[in-house]
């Protein structure tokens, strides 16, 4: 006859032990909790007008960056809590969106539509939320050479220099 070997007590030990020492976490496969994690996301400095100066903010972007999306967003206007600060803006409503064409240290910001020239407050809000857009897009960019040429579809024109901005300091 033959003997069948049974296991030790020990080896039942071990393995009983083994089994019961999971983590205790349940099995749940994928559970969705929001969008997918993108990086870091982009502050852009937008320029709006308060007490008569220049009041710039800083806005993160969610979704498409660029400055394309700065200078959308400065047309917007300002959001609830800046107006409660007292922001506004000289900027008329468009009706479209800017094109914004970059060439080295130079932009170009076509308006849409039969857009008046706007006031020279307007310029500098526009000028200098593009300039920092374009620092934010390009870091290694010297921001004091950054020339802004705007023109509107009645054929005005006008330049401008992110010399003169004040810097961004602050969240949006």
């Amino acid at each position: 006859m033959s003997r069948t070997r049974r296991p030790s007590r020990t080896a039942l030990l071990l393995t009983t032990a083994f089994l019961l020492s999971s983590c205790g976490i349940p099995e749940t496969g994928v559970v969705e909790a929001g969008e997918p994690a993108t990086g870091i996301r982009p502050a852009y400095g937008l320029y709006f007008v308060g007490e008569g100066t220049l009041l710039a903010v800083r806005r993160h972007v969610f979704g498409l960056a660029g400055i394309e999306t700065a200078v959308a967003m400065l047309f917007q206007g300002p959001d609830a809590q800046e107006r409660r600060k007292g922001m506004t803006t000289e900027l008329p409503p468009m009706r479209g969106a800017p094109t914004v064409r970059t060439d080295g240290g130079r932009l170009s910001i076509e308006l849409p539509g039969l857009t008046e020239p706007l006031t020279g407050t307007a310029l500098a809000q526009l000028i200098c939320t593009a300039a920092d857009a374009r620092l934010v897009e390009t870091p290694d960019a010297d921001t004091a050479s950054t020339h802004v040429t705007v023109t509107g579809s009645g054929g005005w024109r006008a330049e401008g220099s992110s010399a003169t901005c004040p810097s961004v300091t602050g969240a949006g």
